[in-house]
């Protein structure tokens, strides 16, 4: 089985990438390696105007791997009460309708504020629900993550970290079903 991981923000240092890291390692606990998709890492030339018609050859990477896989888990943070530009930039520039059909997806979404990426992650529940996507239901929610990180980025509150486990071992559960 084959999860990959977005990070959906172009952020430098953002506490989204170090979320995704801690995600990352929890789903290698549970046996499963997944790949990282850093939006910090798309290519400029994909910002061209030109791409809508032909993407650049050193934007197949990030295509190829969502279409290789078996299922995404998408971690965004809130900005302005939405999701990142980028991020849906992103989604915008995959090929339609085979990038999102009949795959499963789940989401984690951090915040400063108190509704931890709420609103962010209920318009991606309708993006991808319009795109065919089949949505996992446990979402983990992370408000205020400025007080959730440890100064070397990693979550620190328990509860927090069990619902990330949760959610992964749940989603991985989720793929392995819609697979068989």
């Amino acid at each position: 089985m084959k999860i990959t991981l977005v990070s959906g923000t172009n952020r430098p240092g953002s506490n989204t990438r170090k979320v995704v890291s801690q995600i990352a390692r929890l789903y290698a606990d549970l046996g499963q390696p997944v790949e990282i998709l850093d939006l910090a890492e798309l290519p400029p030339e994909i910002f061209h105007p030109s791409s809508y018609a032909s993407k650049p050859a050193s934007f197949a990477r990030f295509s190829d791997a969502v279409l290789a896989s078996d299922g995404l888990h998408v971690v965004t943070p809130e900005y302005n009460g939405s999701v990142p530009g980028v991020l849906k930039y992103f989604i915008d520039m995959l090929k339609f309708p085979e990038s999102f059909e009949h795959r499963p997806v789940a989401f984690t979404g951090l915040g400063a504020g108190m509704w931890g990426a709420l609103r962010p992650v209920e318009q991606l529940q309708a993006i991808f629900g319009y795109r065919n996507a089949f949505v996992f239901p446990e979402r983990v929610f992370m408000p205020g993550v400025n007080s959730l990180l440890g100064d070397d980025g990693t979550v620190i509150d328990p509860d927090v970290v069990a619902r990330l486990k949760s959610q992964a071992k749940g989603f991985l559960g989720f793929v392995g079903k819609l697979r068989a």
